[in-house]
C-alpha cells in the first residue's frame, strides 16, 4: 500500500480528498473559474434554464417555466403510419386534373422515395372537400366531425421532417431527433415544470389501432433524462397498468409497511451514491401505491354522463380510441401534464380508399369531441391539443391505382387550445402537394413553438449530459409566431 493512500482517500465514497483534487485537477481549475465567469454572465445554459437542480426527495414537483405559460398541459393525438393530407386537409386540384400522368421531371430532381419508383403517375385526391366555418377551412368528407370545429382549430399545411421510414420519423417527431436515446417532449416538459398530480404520473401513454407505433417505447422515453419523466403506458380497458392490485393475502396496511421500510432503505443508498435512479424508483414505488386508489376511478367511464359518452363514442369497459380521448380529459382534470394517444393505422400503401375511411371513423368523431368537451368545461384555453402523424403521403401513386407512399417534404397537422390562434390555416404546399410553397413548419420549428407555448425558451430548456447541453430542438427550431393567438 502507498505510504500516502490515506492523503487521497476520504470516508464518504461520493467525494474526493482535497488533495487528490489538486494534484489530479489542477489544470483544469482555470477552466472552472472561466467557466463560472461566463455563467454569472449568462453564457451557459444551467439545469433545466438556470431554474435550479430539482429536489431529488420530489422530482415530479411543479416547477415554474421561464415565464407565463399560454397552455399548463397538452394532449397529443399522434396518427402513427403518416395520414394522407391529400385526402384529409390539402386538396389540390391540379393533381386531381393531371392524375394518372407523370410528374414533371424537374419536380424529381434528388427525390428519394421510402419504397416506389419517383417515375410512378400522380394520384388524385379519392375524396370530396368542402369549406366549413366562419374560417372557411378545407376539409375532406371524411371529416365531419372535426369540421364543427374548425373554427376552433389551427391547421398547419406546411410541415417538413428529415426522415420518411416510420421509426425514425416517429422517434424524431417525439424526441426531435431520428436516434434512439433522447427524451421525448413529455419527458421535456415534466422535467421543467413537473406535474399538478400527484396520485398519477406525470406523462401518460394509450395506444390504439392494429398494432403500437414503429418506434416503440422509444416515443414517450426518457432518454438521459432521469426515467421519472418517462411516460407511463395505460392500457384502455381493466387494470390501467398491470399488477397495480395486491396479490392475495397482502392488505393496505401491509404494503404501506413494505413500501416505508424499502424507501428507508433506497434513501440511505441515496444519501450514500446520489444516483437520481434512486429517487426514481421510491417515486415509482410511491406513485404506485397511490394509483391503487386513483386509478380505477379514473377508469370507470361509466360515471360519466350518457351524453358525453354518446358525443365522444366511448364505450365503457370497450378498449378504444375515443374512451382513450375521454379519459386523456379526465386525466389532465387531474393535474396529469401530457396524454400522448397513438393510434396506428395510417400506413396507407395500398387500400387506401377503404382502410382510411376506417382510420376516420375510428378517430374523427372523438378528435373533435375532445375538443369540444374541453372548451364547454373551459379547458381548451390551457390545454394544448395536437393531431397528426409523422409525415405525409406522396401525391404518386404506390400499389395499382389504390395507395400512396411515404413522403417527408409536406404533410398537414392541426392543433387547438393552449394559446394557439383558433381558425387559420398556416402554410401551403406546391400545386400536387409535393412540397412546401409558403410558410415551412420544421418539426424543430414545431417543437419551439410547443415549448413557447408552455411558458419556455426552447433554447433554454437544456440538460448537461456527456458534456454538453442537450435541448429538444437541438441546435434549431424557431417559434411559428403566426400559430400564437
Amino acid at each position: 500500500m502507498n505510504c500516502q493512500d490515506h492523503l487521497y482517500k476520504t470516508a464518504d465514497p461520493r467525494t474526493v480528498a482535497r488533495r487528490w483534487f489538486f494534484q489530479q485537477c489542477g489544470v483544469g481549475l482555470g477552466t472552472i473559474a472561466l467557466g463560472s465567469l461566463f455563467a454569472d454572465a449568462g453564457a451557459l445554459a444551467s439545469d433545466a434554464g438556470g431554474r435550479g437542480v430539482p429536489d431529488p426527495r420530489d422530482p415530479l414537483a411543479p416547477k415554474p417555466p421561464h415565464f407565463a405559460p399560454k397552455a399548463k398541459r397538452v394532449i397529443h393525438l399522434f396518427m402513427a403510419g403518416a395520414p394522407s393530407h391529400l385526402e384529409l386537409f390539402d386538396y389540390k386540384p391540379q393533381l386531381a386534373k393531371f392524375n394518372g400522368t407523370l410528374p414533371p421531371a424537374e419536380l424529381l430532381k434528388g427525390y428519394r422515395a421510402a419504397f416506389i419508383n419517383p417515375n410512378s403517375t400522380l394520384l388524385g385526391p379519392k375524396f370530396k372537400f368542402a369549406k366549413h366555418g366562419k374560417s372557411g377551412a378545407e376539409l375532406s368528407e371524411l371529416l365531419p366531425h372535426l369540421a364543427e370545429v374548425a373554427d376552433d382549430i389551427a391547421i398547419v399545411r406546411s410541415m417538413t421532417t428529415d426522415a420518411f421510414n416510420h421509426a425514425p420519423a416517429q422517434i424524431m417527431m417525439n424526441t426531435g431527433a431520428q436516434q434512439f436515446g433522447r427524451p421525448s417532449l413529455g419527458a421535456w416538459l415534466t422535467y421543467g415544470i413537473g406535474s399538478e398530480s400527484r396520485d398519477l404520473p406525470g406523462f401518460v401513454v394509450f395506444s390504439s389501432g392494429k398494432k403500437g407505433p414503429s418506434g416503440g417505447a422509444s416515443n414517450w422515453g426518457s432518454g438521459f433524462l432521469p426515467t421519472v419523466h418517462q411516460g407511463v403506458q395505460f392500457r384502455g380497458g381493466g387494470e390501467p397498468v398491470l399488477y397495480l392490485s395486491n396479490p392475495r393475502g397482502v392488505d393496505r396496511d401491509l404494503q404501506r409497511d413494505t413500501l416505508s421500510t424499502l424507501n428507508e432503505l433506497n434513501t440511505l443508498r441515496f444519501q450514500q451514491m446520489g444516483d437520481p435512479e434512486i429517487t426514481t424508483r421510491i417515486s415509482a414505488f410511491e406513485m404506485a401505491f397511490r394509483m391503487q386508489a386513483s386509478a380505477p376511478e379514473l377508469m370507470d367511464l361509466s360515471r360519466e354522463p350518457k351524453h358525453i359518452l354518446e358525443m365522444y363514442g366511448a364505450e365503457p369497459g370497450k378498449s378504444s380510441f375515443a374512451n382513450n380521448c375521454l379519459l386523456a380529459r379526465r386525466l389532465i382534470e387531474r393535474g396529469v401534464r401530457f396524454v400522448q394517444l397513438f393510434h396506428e393505422a395510417w400506413d396507407q400503401h395500398g387500400n387506401l380508399v377503404h382502410d382510411i375511411k376506417e382510420n376516420c371513423k375510428d378517430t374523427d368523431k372523438a378528435s373533435a369531441a375532445l375538443v369540444k368537451d374541453l372548451k364547454q368545461r373551459g379547458l381548451l384555453d390551457d390545454t394544448l391539443v395536437i393531431w397528426g402523424g409523422e409525415f405525409g403521403r406522396t401525391p404518386m401513386v404506390q400499389g395499382g391505382n389504390d395507395g400512396r407512399d411515404h413522403h417527408p417534404n409536406a404533410f398537414t397537422m392541426w392543433l387547438a387550445g393552449g394559446g394557439i390562434k383558433p381558425g387559420i390555416t398556416h402554410g401551403a404546399s406546391d400545386d400536387l402537394g409535393f412540397r412546401v410553397g409558403r410558410d415551412p413548419v420544421h418539426v424543430h420549428d414545431l417543437h419551439a413553438t410547443i415549448l413557447r407555448l408552455l411558458g419556455f425558451d426552447h433554447t433554454r430548456l437544456t440538460y448537461r449530459f456527456q458534456g454538453r447541453d442537450f435541448r429538444l430542438t437541438d441546435v434549431a427550431g424557431k417559434v411559428v409566431e403566426a400559430l400564437l393567438a
